[in-house]
């Protein structure tokens, strides 16, 4: 790599429960004007299991990735190297978590963090906290002093917590930082638990990070859950009594929406272009960007050409 890290940081998201820690680690990306620095080898990790038919032409899909991108701290706190990977591998768990830690080891990094998301009975409207567990007592101590809600009990299923334990076993310190989200909508995007993780981090950290944009993606969500919340209670309480099914699981509405999966207009195309090209010439830009990828349900289609924003330093 060739680049002298100050003090550097590693950051692990995969997918997950409210998109909670993809939501956090694509924001960090973007707003801290991070470069591409690796990717683990695909084949390593996953296996083809299926192929796509198109037009009646078998198609094989691509295998998920898993790259790492990297931010030097113009105020020399701390480093950062986040790694995002497109899925977790059905099997292989301890063989990526051990090829992570191997990789950033001789870059200096002693702390490993994990974002995740933690289901409770909170409702939309309510103050969204963030739980945390931690490898070591120092960083134990760290959370309490700054008034996480330390887990007592427990497990963290998947990557979060097998690359915690490799990180332990590596003699490395750090923790998984789990924001806050309504068990209602657990299948639904969060952000207001991204925001939460991320605004913890960032203190814990010692970095600035401009959240004026997720705080507004996070607040419109909110709207729109607490609305749809209480017309669950309404429709409950019209029927109650009744033994019937008063509305649809918010999952189901989800896969509704997945399955409909509409064309973009031209509009919308030439609309992204810009969006593209303004985030080119301003990384910044780039967290609107994955909004409206979001937002139009094409994400997937443009992931690649979103993450290779990123590719070189500056911009």
């Amino acid at each position: 790599m060739g680049e002298r890290l100050h003090d550097p940081w590693l950051v692990a998201v995969w997918p997950g429960m409210g998109t909670v820690a993809m939501g956090a680690g694509y924001y960090l990306m973007a707003k801290l004007g991070m470069h591409l620095w690796e990717e683990l080898p695909a084949r390593d990790l996953f296996e083809v299991d299926h192929v796509d038919v198109k037009d009646g032409l078998i198609q094989v899909a691509p295998l998920p990735r898993s790259r790492l991108f990297l931010w030097k701290d113009p105020q020399q706190h701390h480093d950062l190297i986040v790694f995002i990977g497109e899925a977790q591998p059905p099997a292989k768990s301890g063989l990526i978590c051990h090829q992570l830690i191997d990789r950033v080891r001789p870059m200096g990094v002693t702390r490993v963090f994990t974002f995740a998301a933690m289901a409770t009975g909170m409702r939309p409207g309510d103050h969204g906290r963030v739980f945390g567990a931690a490898i070591d007592r120092g960083t134990l101590a760290r959370f309490r002093d700054l008034d996480l809600t330390v887990l007592e009990g427990g497990q963290i299923n998947g990557l979060n917590g097998v690359l915690l334990g490799v990180a332990a076993e590596s003699g490395m310190q750090g923790g998984c930082l789990l924001g806050e989200m309504p068990q209602l909508f657990s299948q639904l995007p969060y952000p207001k638990a991204s925001l939460s993780v991320l605004e913890f981090f960032a203190t814990l950290a010692g970095i600035k990070i401009d959240l004026t944009e997720l705080e507004s993606h996070a607040q419109d969500v909110e709207q729109k859950l607490e609305t749809f919340l209480g017309r669950i209670e309404k429709a409950i309480h019209q029927v109650e009594g009744s033994g019937e099914s008063a509305v649809p699981e918010p999952a189901e509405e989800e896969e509704d929406e997945k399955k409909k999966q509409p064309k973009l207009s031209a509009e919308d195309r030439q609309h992204l272009e810009q969006l593209f090209a303004d985030a080119k010439k301003d990384r910044s830009r780039a967290y609107f960007l994955k909004q409206e990828l979001d937002r139009l349900k094409v994400f997937r289609e443009y992931e690649d050409r979103f993450l290779d924003l990123f590719k070189s330093p500056g911009g």
